[in-house]
């Protein structure tokens, strides 16, 4: 048997058996088919503490291209806009996704406002104080010509909150291998302040109230459970 159909064999089978490992090792089971299904109008409080829904914001939409792009990554989506009773805003938005596999992930709000026009800067990695444990969070300040809009936001992976990027990448492959694909969410808090240190003062208020607001099952789905 001349040499070169020898490796043409060995090749073909090496490609078959490749393709089967990879079927095999690709995991198929959704963790969300196993929980209670998700309803965030009904999860997320329209009022709580000293904060209301300011029902004459109407929330900024995307284009087209980006939002069919969302609709493919999430299950489902909510973006309100909250008032305190000094006049202070916040814009919340949540996007659960129930399958957080490799082939789809959150979209990042790094992503999301570039691809909006925004310059993205001062990006930093920090941890958020809860009264229910540190909370791994992201800090961006998104700028649109007079628009400072600062911005905390954390991703959950099935149970645990993560930092978005390496950690987010490692609780997914955890997952993987018992073969399972997590859900996972994304929540968002932003406001329009040119005092991004004040800006941030006020979301750490108001994303401890809104936890301390829900009740254990929807926290645990907002921030995971700390420590699993």
């Amino acid at each position: 048997m001349k040499k070169s159909l020898v490796v043409s064999i060995f090749m073909g089978i090496s490609m078959v058996l490749s393709g089967a490992l990879t079927m095999a090792l690709t995991p198929t089971n959704k963790i969300a088919d196993q929980k209670e299904k998700i309803n965030l109008e009904v999860m997320i409080p329209s009022n709580f503490g000293d904060w209301r829904i300011d029902r004459s914001i109407i929330p900024l939409q995307v284009d087209a291209e980006t939002q069919a792009k969302l609709d493919k990554i999430y299950n489902q989506t909510l973006a309100r806009t909250y008032v305190n009773s000094l006049g202070e805003r916040i814009m919340l938005s949540v996007a659960y996704g129930g399958d957080q596999s490799d082939n789809l992930s959150v979209h990042k709000p790094e992503v999301c406002y570039y691809t909006q026009g925004f310059e993205v800067m001062k990006t930093l990695a920090d941890e958020l104080l809860t009264q229910y444990g540190k909370l791994p969070i992201k800090r961006l300040l998104a700028v649109k010509g007079n628009r400072n809009e600062p911005i905390t936001y954390w991703i959950t992976i099935g149970s645990k909150a993560v930092m978005p990027g390496i950690d987010e990448k490692l609780q997914k492959i955890r997952y993987g291998l018992t073969g399972n694909v997590p859900d996972g969410m994304l929540v968002r808090v932003s406001s329009i302040d040119p005092d991004k240190d004040k800006a941030y003062q006020l979301q750490t208020i108001f994303i401890q109230d809104l936890l301390s607001s829900v009740n254990n099952s929807v926290r645990t789905r907002l921030i995971g459970t700390f420590g699993i």
